[in-house]
């Protein structure tokens, strides 16, 4: 990407931190309430933006949530990679996790829920709440989380992606194997939502009219972003970012990168099973198969194209990576081949990612100042 252009982004960045706080947070607000409309979008001029504008193109609802979950996604993902430096390759584990936790302990067709209820003798419509499913899920991936960071966070660089690639993998056999227990293959239906299973009974969070999804997943995100924010900026996230720079230099300086490290693994997998929480209400069904290992490359994707280590970069890399496809369904056999080279080519031109972190920024900057001499003194 050309100096002007960056020089462009640059500017407007700068522009926007030097409004005052009155005028950021009125833009803000005005930008939340865009979010909240797009379900509702029919503005003259602008309706080519919906997904169900096009010959074949998908419920336009649909996309927003979907959206809205991989944005929870990498924004849980980026707490682990951008600012723990940590490369998970094996996220799509937590999102499963997530999945299978509400529809294990509430849905009435788990086999979990069916031995409960001969146990303890309990009607055949009893499942554990969907509220209370929340807190299940958050507490079996973050132990999950801990369990896999224990005995792996020890390592650096490939091993640790290779370590957790493979965790992914795993949960996935272990859930299609584990038939008396997951549902094996076929899955669990039944899923419930906030009013309880699938059922047309069921007016606001039913699954036809997905807009309450959508403006229930987009508070959820509101929420993590403002949580994950503040979490940023306290001793926790600077420890994160010590870490990540240098972790020789952050234990001299009496960090303990063990700890913080693993603080990083759990909280990533409490969002992550979130994200898949919300996943399986929505759909009402869950089978293994919609956990595979190219479902957590792309993660780390929107990651990446994104701008690592920056939340609104990788909210916008998550947004275009589930958008885009979507959009330009027309394409048919071609999408994919054109997406992919989209990818190369933001990698090529903009390294560091759509939206960078500052530091970030600055880092790749110095690195290309230290490389160019060499790369000068080789061509002569």
């Amino acid at each position: 990407m050309s100096t002007d252009v960056r020089g462009f982004f640059a500017g407007v960045g700068e522009r926007w931190r030097g409004l005052p706080k009155w005028q950021r947070m009125s833009g803000f607000a005005a930008f939340i309430a865009v979010l909240y409309y797009l379900p509702l979008l029919g503005i003259p001029g602008l309706m080519w933006l919906r997904t169900d504008s096009i010959e074949g193109g998908n419920n336009w609802a649909g996309v927003l949530f979907t959206c809205a979950i991989y944005v929870l996604i990498a924004i849980g993902l980026n707490v682990v990679i951008g600012l723990a430096g940590l490369l998970d390759l094996g996220y799509v584990g937590f999102f499963a996790l997530g999945a299978y936790s509400v529809a294990l302990f509430g849905s009435t067709q788990s086999p979990v829920v069916k031995a409960l209820q001969e146990k303890f003798d309990l009607s055949q419509e009893w499942a554990v709440a969907w509220a209370i499913c929340i807190p299940i899920a958050l507490a079996i991936t973050m132990i999950s989380g801990v369990i896999l960071g224990w005995p792996t966070l020890r390592l650096r660089g490939d091993y640790l992606a290779i370590v957790t690639l493979g965790f992914g993998e795993i949960i996935r056999i272990v859930i299609r194997n584990g038939k008396e227990w997951s549902g094996g293959p076929s899955g669990v239906a039944a899923i419930p939502g906030p009013q309880g299973p699938p059922a047309p009974d069921n007016k606001i969070f039913g699954l036809l009219d997905i807009k309450p999804w959508y403006w229930l997943a987009l508070s959820i995100v509101l929420v993590v972003v403002f949580l994950v924010r503040r979490l940023e900026n306290s001793r926790v996230g600077r420890a994160w970012l010590a870490v990540r720079e240098d972790e020789d230099a952050a234990a001299v300086m009496g960090v303990y990168p063990f700890k913080f490290k693993l603080w990083a693994f759990a909280i990533g997998a409490a969002l992550g099973g979130l994200s898949g929480f919300l996943y399986a209400s929505r759909g009402g069904f869950i089978e293994p198969n919609q956990f595979n290992a190219q479902l957590s490359i792309l993660f780390v994707a929107m990651v990446v194209v994104g701008g690592s280590g920056n939340m609104a970069g990788v909210a916008l890399g998550a947004f275009l990576l589930a958008y885009l496809p979507e959009r330009f369904r027309d394409f048919a056999e071609w999408r994919f081949l054109v997406f992919g080279l989209a990818l190369v080519i933001v990698m090529l031109l903009r390294p560091q990612g759509l939206i960078p972190s500052r530091r970030r920024a600055r880092e790749l900057k110095d690195r290309q100042e230290e490389v160019a001499p060499h790369v000068a003194a080789n061509r002569t």
